[in-house]
């Protein structure tokens, strides 16, 4: 596949992904987090499976070895990210969370120089200050009387910490690819999350509420389970296998762009000056550190 479609395709993904917030904000009130999450990749999983035997391509059989691997990935990247992930929709803002999902590479960047001894430098250092300052002010408003009170917002602090465990997914990932294929990671990762997820579902009891949930609640879910997580994930992989994962990450830069566009148009959410310049101060950041 030529480095020409990849960016094509990293594009489309983070049009799927700014969806995603949409969707979530179209679900989660009506559908609880943990069973949000299960039919998420559920469904996901499903459709996995069907392309990887309509691909002629053997499951990987899983070692003992690489339970520990699947155990993090599927609790952390996806069980952990994603629960916080539609717990902080509830609270906040689709145009809020995007921004502060924003913030991913950054995160994802200082965990790097932590676990992967990647370098330090001033651009990086820069770029780090940057982005944080623009999450400090989605995170206050702008108000800075917030610190006195500490009177932040439950959910941005929810997606803040959420965005904390996909970067450590991600840094992870980028130590294990070499052992598996970016479909097989994929894969695994998903169904790790489906079973370890299913006790929590029965807690929450769904099927007292299903004559309750929306019909446009159940698209929004086929749509997360689709195209940010089957297609999203897959293509995510692929790229950061074939140009780099530096590279790949700065793509998550247009994510809030997108989101406060369909944000506005299509649930009608208020976009005031303040929520561009703190979007422009993450996507700033980031491209500083990244271009380093």
């Amino acid at each position: 596949m030529s480095n020409a479609k990849i960016y094509f395709l990293m594009v489309l993904c983070t049009i799927f992904w700014a969806g995603a917030f949409i969707a979530a904000k179209l679900s989660s009130p009506f559908i609880p987090p943990f069973t949000l999450t299960f039919l998420r990749f559920f469904i996901a999983t499903l459709i996995l499976y069907i392309v990887i035997k309509y691909k002629k391509q053997e499951i990987y059989k899983l070692k003992i070895k690489d339970f520990p691997i699947f155990l993090f990935t599927g609790l952390v990247g996806m069980f952990g990210y994603h629960v916080l992930f539609f717990i902080a929709v509830k609270y906040t803002s689709a145009i809020n969370s995007s921004i502060i999902g924003a913030s991913n590479p950054i995160i994802t960047s200082i965990l790097s120089i932590i676990f992967l001894k990647d370098k330090l430098t001033y651009k990086r250092i820069l770029g780090i200050i940057l982005s944080f300052t623009g999450v400090f002010l989605t995170l206050t408003n702008a108000n800075l009387s917030v610190i006195k009170s500490f009177s932040f917002n439950y959910g941005d602090i929810i997606m803040l910490l959420a965005v904390f465990m996909w970067a450590s997914y991600g840094v992870f990932s980028k130590w294990v690819m070499p052992r598996y294929s970016p479909i097989i990671l994929t894969f695994y990762s998903f169904l790790f999350c489906t079973i370890l997820i299913i006790p929590f579902v029965v807690y929450e009891m769904p099927w007292e509420l299903i004559n309750s949930i929306p019909y446009y609640s159940f698209i929004a879910v086929i749509y997360m389970s689709i195209f940010p997580s089957v297609v999203g994930y897959l293509v995510q992989q692929i790229s950061i296998k074939q140009i780099g994962p530096s590279k790949t990450s700065i793509f998550i830069n247009l994510v809030p762009i997108f989101s406060i566009i369909l944000s506005v148009l299509i649930l009608k959410e208020t976009l005031n000056p303040i929520k561009l310049l703190t979007a422009a101060l993450i996507i700033l950041g980031v491209y500083i550190c990244q271009k380093n």
